[in-house]
């Protein structure tokens, strides 16, 4: 079932400060989850990557950023895609990349949508608040999920 949880898959703790500040003043009432890397997402997200660990209620939806340490963002979404647990679970890019490359790919491997970080505080704000509210607030989650 998922939880009124958002995983927030972020290595900077600047950004994932910003974004748990943006969250709290955009009022969408959610958990922050954080994951500083591709594995720590992946233990999180499938039983199967962290053996003997408590299977966690999945998050509404998981903010991944591609340029992880130990296993980068695409990868991840590639196994999220590959598990029937996370196969519906939306999964939003939040990168800073904007190559085009980037964006295809992340497509290819079936993220849900591709948001470029803003680097100017207020406009993330802006960002954030709109993420929450589409994925939090009006996004209907499959039936496996909820």
């Amino acid at each position: 079932m998922a939880s009124r949880t958002l995983l927030l898959v972020e290595d900077n703790p600047d950004d994932v400060e910003l974004a748990r500040m943006a969250f709290e003043r955009a009022g969408l009432g959610v958990q922050i989850d954080n994951a500083r890397d591709g594995v720590e997402a992946l233990a999180y997200l499938l039983p199967s990557a962290a053996p003997g660990q408590a299977v966690r209620s999945l998050p509404m939806t998981v903010l991944l950023d591609l340029k992880l340490p130990r296993i980068g963002g695409l990868e991840v979404l590639e196994r999220l895609r590959a598990d029937p647990r996370t196969r519906l679970l939306p999964v939003v890019i939040l990168s800073s990349s904007s190559h085009p490359a980037d964006v295809a790919s992340s497509y290819r491997l079936g993220c849900n949508s591709y948001v470029r970080k803003p680097v100017d505080f207020a406009r993330f704000l802006e960002v954030v608040h709109q993420l929450g509210t589409y994925w939090l607030n009006l996004n209907e989650l499959p039936e496996d999920l909820t």
